[in-house]
């Protein structure tokens, strides 16, 4: 599988293209915005987008996603049934935070726990990790140990937990139960910031550390 990570929006938002070894085909993993900078990274890998994929409905990873749908005439699936109302207010968080106009959508497909997405002959795997949104997924590439977590974990750190709908506890949760038993060697993608590994996360991140929680 082939990934190019395009920062975009003024929060510097990891989108993601990724696409099967040997296809022309790619999937677009949190199109938050700068269409014009997503469209030149396919066009310069020689992909076409074919899919929209979200982990959640913050503004900073889905505000460019009813605009881009709409002009290439793609699906969009996820994120989770749970984030209805953040994608219900992203014309309000796209004034809130100075993005430009964004409007709500529907889903062609929402996402949930077990649920897989196909890659050309590559699938990913769907998890489901609330805690930063109700409705957050990670989607997961077994074979090449690469997971796009959005903003559940970060290098160093995790999604932040007070905006509405946030739960640090859950958050916790989620990352101990779903991610961690992917295993130490997986690298992630995260929502902001540079990849991590697990494993790094599990023996340094001060948040979700195994020190930290008490394990040995």
């Amino acid at each position: 599988m082939q990934v190019v990570v395009v920062p975009v929006t003024p929060f510097q938002q990891n989108c993601a293209l990724a696409w099967a070894d040997g296809s022309s085909e790619a999937v677009v993993i949190d199109p938050g915005g700068d269409l014009a900078q997503i469209h030149a990274t396919a066009a310069e890998h020689g992909v076409r987008i074919g899919r929209i994929l979200l982990t959640h409905a913050h503004i900073d990873h889905a505000g460019a996603t009813a605009e881009l749908a709409r002009e290439l005439g793609i699906p969009i699936e996820g994120p989770h049934p749970a984030d209805q109302y953040w994608i219900e207010r992203l014309p309000e968080q796209s004034r809130m935070f100075g993005f430009p106009p964004a409007v709500s959508f529907t889903p062609d497909r929402w996402l949930q726990q077990g649920d897989s997405v196909a890659l050309g002959a590559e699938t990913l795997e769907v998890l489901h990790c609330p805690g930063h949104t109700p409705g957050h997924v990670v989607f997961f590439h077994r074979t090449d140990r690469i997971a796009f977590v959005g903003d559940v974990l970060f290098a160093g750190s995790v999604g932040r937990t007070d905006f509405p709908g946030g739960d640090f506890d859950q958050l916790v949760h989620s990352i101990t139960t779903r991610l961690w038993p992917l295993g130490d060697d997986v690298t992630f993608v995260p929502g902001h910031g540079p990849t991590s590994t697990f494993g790094a996360e599990r023996r340094s991140n001060p948040f979700v550390g195994d020190r930290v929680l008490g394990r040995r």
